[in-house]
């Protein structure tokens, strides 16, 4: 969901470098809302009533993993984009992931700006587009039923 026309991304890390770094990349780059937590914790509670577009999370956390906010998030919000960021090459991480949560991104530590950047902005367009279709298919929804309506009334009106 976008604030004031910006999409809203979400940083998730215990290590305050990592949300100090990834944020002052992304205010240089994009015009894009930027909340950072360090707590994952708090991070679940502020996904269960706002809006987001996209959430980069890291793999390894006190209280929640990764994986675990993830799965979080998806339930609060099934079309934001989910990223993993991660120091652990574990491939077995990343197929949990991908199959638990629906992953959209899996990214390794130590990470490339650009590529993260990238996902980000894949990420906001595949969130745009999969509420842009859900949208589309409630009006279709809507238009059928006041069609089958419209047909029942002239079916009972010539009988």
């Amino acid at each position: 969901m976008e604030t004031n026309g910006n999409p809203v991304v979400l940083l998730v890390d215990d290590e305050e470098m990592v949300i100090t770094s990834v944020r002052a990349f992304l205010s240089l780059e994009t015009d894009y809302q930027i909340e950072g937590f360090t707590d994952p914790e708090r991070a679940a509670a502020y996904i269960k009533d706002r809006p987001f577009d996209v959430i980069v999370s890291d793999y390894l956390m006190p209280k929640l993993t990764g994986i675990q906010l993830l799965k979080r998030a998806k339930d609060a919000a099934p079309e934001a984009s989910r990223i993993l960021l991660t120091g652990h090459a574990d491939k077995q991480s990343a197929i949990d992931a991908i199959n638990d949560v629906a992953l959209f991104q899996y990214i390794e530590k130590p990470w490339d700006n650009m590529q993260l950047l990238l996902a980000i902005q894949g990420g906001i367009e595949r969130t745009r587009l999969l509420r842009d279709l859900r949208d589309r298919m409630a009006e279709l929804a809507a238009a059928n039923d006041s069609l089958k309506d419209v047909h029942r009334r002239l079916i009972k009106a010539f009988l």
